[in-house]
């Protein structure tokens, strides 16, 4: 709980109305013209979600009041800066607060540290660096704001906050422009909550009354209250809306393969290609692959380059990434099938996929895959490990070898690079035998990386306990047929 008998200037957060509450916004009317309900199907990347417009409050206010379990303070990177977000903290806070700065010896631009709140009505303050903005390094000044805030957000979910008072995190001495700062900060809060909402209870932004207008300009971009303020808004969204996480493309990191470097591409192979694909079937799956297995006949009979084939499976996966982007995955998101959790022995992302929360028989496997891609794209950027719990999972839990293959055929290269172990968690015979076969006889390059587990103990080898999140009934079975040798880590709530 927030401190008892805070100072009557303090603003605890529960008494500030929300985006939806302190803003009206129209629903659609019943009484629509036939061509204005047919709009409602153009759907935004951000599309409207009561449960998280709930979450968020926008309020024109010094952040240094606020009453909520952190607060983020804009600093430079040996954390002195005199600006009137830091000074504001700092006259509160009290001189505690200069001894605790001295001890963590700076930080780093993008990166968030934690102190103690000290005379503040918040508990902590979470110290984060803003980059200097020049218009030659755009890219880089992006991808460093938008680790400030993904990296704010990451430690309040690490550090199981309840409420996080943002300010805006850019400095006039930084000369980062404020609307497109705006944007980045948006667009990243909202694929966090997307994603990990469920851990955090409510997000300020404390704004002053010049950048309130900016705020209320592009909130509804990012956090449109109803379907009709989504589809008005959706005109507005800038060309680059990053990527699944809300993090900046960088076009380096998307090289295109010619087969003749430096000799411009003849589209009429493609066309060709195109207008060959064309027969395939109506269903999801082959609109989007198309008939993966033709593709490669064609490459071993000469008809197809393997660049050619590249180029078309990366259109393919855009494809399916675009959607992801677009679609309401908020269904399969609360399964919990799927999610981000600490890192390994080696300091690679864990991914975790619990076998017994995926109702296969009743849920739209499509939107599955398009989830996967969606949480996916951002995390196999880099080096990652998966771990499959196995445990209690029905034949209904079951992926078809089907599924799984086409999952394999749709995902980048870069998932399959990148993925540098499975683990596999409380297997049966029978699943292992239907894993050597698909890993054998389906696809290739998997079967080395699959590590059978039979207990926790096992998988704490490779994985600290403290950095996995791990389901209360996956640690009662481990408990029943192992022993309790770890009983005193506590489970994950709402697994």
């Amino acid at each position: 709980m927030d401190p008892l008998g805070a100072p009557s200037q303090f603003v605890d957060v529960d008494s500030l109305p929300g985006w939806s509450d302190a803003y009206g916004a129209k629903q659609l009317d019943c009484h629509q013209s036939p061509l204005e309900k047919a709009q409602v199907d153009v759907r935004s990347p951000f599309p409207y979600r009561k449960d998280i417009n709930e979450k968020i409050i926008l309020w024109k206010g010094d952040v240094a009041l606020l009453n909520c379990t952190a607060i983020v303070n804009t600093s430079n990177e040996t954390l002195t800066d005199k600006n009137p977000v830091s000074e504001s903290i700092f006259m509160h806070a009290g001189p505690d607060l200069k001894d605790e700065l001295q001890k963590l010896k700076g930080c780093r631009t993008g990166e968030a540290k934690l102190t103690k709140g000290f005379n503040l009505a918040a508990r902590f303050i979470i110290h984060t660096v803003g980059p200097k903005y020049k218009s030659r390094y755009r890219t880089a000044a992006e991808s460093s704001l938008y680790s400030c805030y993904r990296n704010v957000l990451q430690l309040a979910k690490e550090q199981a906050m309840c409420s996080v008072g943002f300010c805006v995190i850019n400095t006039l001495k930084r000369c980062y422009p404020l609307e497109d700062a705006t944007h980045i900060a948006l667009r990243t809060v909202r694929r966090f909550l997307e994603i990990h909402g469920e851990t955090l209870e409510k997000v300020v932004f404390a704004v002053s009354e010049l950048e309130e207008v900016t705020y209320q300009k592009l909130l509804p971009l990012y956090f449109p209250r109803s379907l009709e303020e989504e589809i008005q808004s959706l005109p507005y969204l800038p060309a680059d809306i990053g990527n699944a996480e809300g993090e900046p493309v960088v076009p380096e990191r998307q090289i295109r393969i010619t087969e003749k470097p430096g000799v411009p591409d003849d589209t009429s192979d493609e066309e060709g290609l195109e207008a060959d694909l064309s027969f395939i079937g109506s269903h999801a799956f082959a609109r989007m692959e198309g008939d993966v297995d033709k593709q490669r006949r064609l490459v071993l009979q000469g008809q197809l380059s393997e660049a050619a084939l590249q180029k078309q499976h990366q259109r393919n996966y855009n494809r399916w990434l675009c959607q992801a982007r677009a679609e309401d995955l908020s269904d399969i998101a609360s399964l919990k099938a799927l999610y981000q959790t600490g890192v390994d022995n080696c300091g690679r992302t864990v991914m975790v996929v619990v076998g017994r929360n995926i109702p296969v028989t009743l849920i739209d496997m499509e939107k599955a895959l398009l989830y996967f891609i969606h949480v996916m794209d951002h995390i196999a950027v880099k080096e990652y490990v998966l771990v499959y719990f196995h445990t209690l999972t029905n034949d209904y839990n079951q992926l078809d070898s089907n599924f799984l293959k086409k999952l394999y055929d749709v995902v980048d290269a870069k998932y399959k690079r990148n993925l540098k172990a499975l683990y596999f968690v409380h297997p049966t015979f029978r699943s292992k035998v239907s894993a050597w076969f698909f890993t054998t006889f389906t696809v290739s390059g998997l079967k080395d990386k699959i590590h059978y587990v039979e207990s926790l103990q096992q998988l704490f080898t490779a994985i600290p306990p403290e950095q996995i999140d791990l389901p209360p009934f996956v640690l009662e079975y481990d408990a029943r047929e192992n022993g309790p040798y770890y009983s005193s880590y506590p489970p994950s709530p709402d697994l």
